[in-house]
């Protein structure tokens, strides 16, 4: 069994999805891997690779690799991060809908560079973008795709709540809370 072989059974084997792995000169061996889809918790919220799960497929790809003779330096188990690169037709259908960078091998109406919303088109695959004035839709198969990668969403509130209103002169919670500590004491 070749290395690339060994990974992507020993990925997939323990239920995650290999989106990409590499081979440098080096001796570095990197591998991307994501959860399989549909990966959403309990809240319906997405659920993302841990450190935890990184290293669960190291622990087992350094067995497997020794097992298999598949000589390396280091290796390195890591999440495809925000800006996630599309590379088989299960991903662009996982994440149709979503907008993403595409590069094309040759420039179609004068330009290789795209960024717009991707849609399943019957055998293949559009993407809506924008020229400025108009939305416009490109058609295109896997076979024309340098590469393509998800746009980053960036949310910086986080998971806060945000406080419900209170009706005027009436106590939230908060306020209530403190006053239960305090002995609730007006001073």
């Amino acid at each position: 069994m070749n290395w690339q072989a060994a990974v992507e059974t020993t990925v997939t084997g323990l239920g995650y999805d290999m989106v990409d792995c590499e081979r440098t000169p080096g001796g570095l061996l990197r591998v991307y891997i994501d959860l399989m889809p549909p990966a959403l918790g309990a809240d319906g919220e997405a659920l993302y690779i841990t450190v935890e799960d990184c290293e669960r497929v190291t622990h087992q790809l350094q067995y497997v690799l020794e097992v298999e003779g598949c000589a390396y330096e280091r290796l390195e188990v890591s999440s495809p991060g925000l800006d996630r690169p599309l590379k088989k037709a299960a991903d662009y259908l996982r994440f149709a809908g979503s907008e993403i960078e595409l590069n094309l091998k040759l420039a179609f109406q004068g330009k290789k560079k795209y960024r717009g919303l991707l849609s399943a088109e019957g055998e293949g695959w559009r993407l809506v973008f924008s020229d400025g004035k108009v939305d416009q839709a490109l058609d295109f198969s896997l076979d024309e795709v340098r590469d393509a990668r998800l746009v980053p969403v960036i949310d910086f509130k986080g998971r806060r709540a945000k406080p419900a209103a209170t009706p005027k002169g009436a106590a939230n919670d908060a306020e209530v809370a403190d006053n239960k500590v305090d002995g609730g004491l007006d001073q």
